[in-house]
Order: structure tokens, then sequence, then C-alpha cells
């Protein structure tokens, strides 16, 4: 049964507000029916009814400063959400001009599907809900301060090795391309977490990512994973520390098996939001993980890497599908015959 706008707002889009933390009746947090004033047609000296010269965005989302952080424009269930999308990109731009401020995030939605735009910065995207305020003040901390990736240190002392480089610069310069998707092949023993933990590191320095997941299929490999994170970036906190089962959201670095971080978004009690991590990085990646596992890809809508040792001409072809590889080829492969014929330096 469709639903009309306000039906849609009450019972869906609300709803979807308040698990991420926003109170819609707290006019501190979120301001419906916000008034933004525009110029009138030119010729026009004065508006001839109320409410020409004035547009009016279903719901803007606030910062703690009470600016605002992001605007949504609602349809009703059976209309296409998209159909809000400039509607919603000429809202963002028209409060920037009234206020002076820095450019809202955009979503628009139909309280069935969702979708986020970071106008200026990247296409938009479906995603799984709304931010949380926390989320969305990160997200304009790393839009207010980050640094091109293209030119940014990798920490040799982490991973120097030459084809560690290069995987690392073949993502980095990705991201500065707007890419959001990466498949790195590398051969057992060629240090693929190393790699990736200097990439975290890089992404952080240069202020891309504030919030990280490493994603493995076994305790061993997060035992492992920890130790590895603890020993290069010994500054950065990481979760889980030993005994710790609730996930605390105060630290930077996260590893956890498939099976927990699902149990996890399926927590109705303790809600993590599904734009909580910045970077995810998919270990082992094959489908038959993500035949089990992929509702955690799919809720996290994040800037995803995944890793494999597996021999590119015998990956699954829907892996490269799932890393949107669609020629078919990963973003890096460093192979075991590569590895063998390496000359040391």
């Amino acid at each position: 049964m469709s639903k009309s706008e306000a039906q849609t707002r009450a019972d869906l889009i609300d709803q979807q507000l308040a698990l991420s933390g926003w109170n819609v009746k707290d006019p501190t947090q979120v301001i419906e029916e916000f008034d933004i004033l525009t110029a009138l047609t030119e010729g026009v000296a004065e508006p001839r009814t109320p409410y020409q010269g004035h547009q009016f965005s279903d719901y803007v989302l606030l910062g703690k400063d009470g600016k605002p952080l992001a605007v949504i424009e609602a349809k009703k269930t059976l209309r296409d959400a998209a159909l809000g999308r400039e509607q919603a990109k000429q809202y963002c731009y028209n409060i920037q001009k009234q206020l002076g401020s820095e450019l809202p995030f955009c979503f628009y939605t139909n309280g069935l599907e969702t979708f986020f735009w970071d106008l200026e910065n990247a296409p938009p995207r479906k995603v799984v809900g709304f931010p949380t305020r926390d989320d969305l003040e990160r997200f304009a901390y790393i839009r207010r301060n980050r640094k091109p990736l293209t030119q940014e240190f990798i920490n040799t002392s982490i991973a120097g090795r030459d084809y560690q480089i290069r995987a690392i610069r073949s993502v980095l310069e990705g991201i500065e391309q707007k890419k959001r998707d990466f498949l790195l092949v590398m051969a057992t023993g060629t240090g693929k977490t190393r790699t990736c933990i200097a990439m975290v590191d890089a992404l952080m320095r240069a202020g891309h990512a504030e919030k990280v997941l490493f994603l493995v299929d076994r305790i061993a490999l997060r035992e492992q994973a920890l130790a590895a994170f603890k020993e290069h970036l010994p500054n950065e906190p990481r979760w889980p520390n030993v005994g710790e089962k609730l996930i605390a959201k105060d630290r930077r670095i996260y590893v956890a098996t498939y099976p927990t971080m699902l149990n996890i978004i399926r927590d109705e009690v303790q809600h993590l939001s599904s734009h909580f991590f910045d970077f995810i990085v998919v270990d082992e990646s094959h489908r038959s993980i993500y035949n089990t596992y992929g509702e955690i890809l799919d809720y996290f809508k994040t800037i995803t890497l995944g890793l494999t040792a597996t021999p590119t001409d015998i990956i699954d072809h829907n892996t490269f599908q799932l890393f949107h590889c669609e020629d078919g080829l990963p973003t890096f492969a460093y192979t075991f015959e590569e590895a063998v014929n390496r000359v040391p330096p």
C-alpha cells in the first residue's frame, strides 16, 4: 500500500532518524520545513504570495553548533527517491549561500531507499539509513581537513618493498579518482597485512579516515592483525582489547571476524550506525565469504578494500563484480611467480 509523503515521513523517515539518534521534535537537532530565502525572479520587485522567494526543505539536520549539517528531501513511497535529487541539491547550495556556512550533505529518500550525496566530492550512492550527528560531524571534519593522497608519504618501515608501495599507491590514487572499491591480489607471504597497515596509516595521516574496520574470517587471524596494528601503529586506539565484548565507539581501528560484526549490526539494542566506518578491509575476499556475510558490506557502504592470495586467473568472476573490477582485473596484483622470481635488494 502506497503512503502519502506525510505518512512516509511519520512512519518511515522519522523512525529511521530516531534509530540514528535524531529527535525530529527537538529543534536543536532537526528542523522540519526549514525556510530557505531565495532571490525573487528578475523584474519582480515584491513577492506576489507569502511563499514566493522561499523554499522549504523537508528536514535539516543540525550540528552541535546549530549550523546545518545535512538536508533531507522526502518523497512518498510510490515515487522514485531520485526525483528529489536536484531539489535537495538546490536546497544545500541555497542554505550555504543564505548562511555563509559549509555546504550541507545531501540526502534524498522515499522511506524505502535512501541516497547520500557529498556534493562536489563524490557521486550519489545508495545507503542504509541516516548518519548519526557524530557521523556527520566526522564527515565534515574529514572534508575540511583532508590532504591530497597522491603525494602522501608512505611509511616504508611498515611496508617498504617496491610492490607493496605500488599496491598502496594504486589504492590511494583510486580514492583520489572517486573510486570506492578495490581488490589487491597478493601471494601468500608477500606482506598483505603490512601493506594494508601502511595504507591505513597514510589514509589517517592525510585525514581521509578516522575509523577503520579490518575484517577476518578466524579469531586467530584477528589476534594476528591486532598485534600487527599494535606493533606498527601503537598510538592508534584499537578494538577489541582483551576481554571486551561490547563494541566501543571511541576507537580508531577495529578488527573483527565476520560473525562478530554480523552480530553487531543485527543488535537492535546497541545500534551501530551504517556510516560508522570510513574504510573497510576485507581479508581473504572471495565469493563464499560474500554469500554468507555479504550483509556486512551491504550495510556499511564505504570505501572498501578486498585482500586475497587467490591467483587472478582462478578468482571467481563474482568477486571481481563485488569490488567493481568490471574488466576482470584487480586494482593491483603481485603473483606467486613474481614473488619467487623477485631478486632481493
